[in-house]
């Protein structure tokens, strides 16, 4: 059985309950979910939007692959109303690289894999520098080391706070 931290986000529409589907459809589609943190409240990162993100990391054990899980996860946010294709027409309207979406769900880790292809980077290759995964994270893995850098949750979240204060 693999361990996989997943993020759950999104700012449109009753996001709590959202969240909360995501979360039991994972159960029942990825596997076990070991640990979920509380909801987290950011802006939007990466570009401009009225509606705050609500932010969740899950711990799930699971049986299926890397690509499995994302594929599965992206099922998930496809029946919760994500639609990819409507957002990538507003991404090249608005020439932001993110749009406003009811729901998305990144993994962050699989085991200690490091792998990248057109689909899918393990790690997350933006987790560093992303202060909303990185506090839920930190709730439920905050000795969880990256396989690439060594630090901790707990010490890229540090970090990151230190660079936004200028420490």
């Amino acid at each position: 059985m693999a361990r996989v931290a997943l993020l759950l986000g999104g700012n449109q529409g009753d996001v709590k309950r959202t969240l909360q589907t995501a979360q039991q459809l994972i159960n029942s589609r990825v596997g076990a979910v070991l640990r979920c943190s509380h909801r987290y409240e950011s802006e939007a990162w990466g570009f401009r939007s009225a509606d705050r993100f609500s932010n969740q990391a899950l711990e799930v054990s699971t049986d299926l692959t890397p690509h499995e899980v994302l594929d599965v996860c992206q099922g998930i946010e496809r029946e919760l109303g994500r639609n990819r294709a409507a957002e990538a027409i507003e991404k090249a309207s608005s020439g932001a690289p993110y749009c406003s979406r009811p729901i998305d769900i990144d993994v962050i880790f699989y085991d200690d894999e490091v792998f990248s292809d057109e689909r899918l980077t393990l790690p997350h290759p933006h987790l560093a520098e992303r202060e909303f995964a990185l506090i839920p994270l930190n709730e439920i893995m905050r000795q969880r080391r990256h396989p690439v850098t060594g630090r901790t949750v707990g010490e890229m979240l540090e970090a990151l706070r230190g660079e936004q204060t200028g420490r």
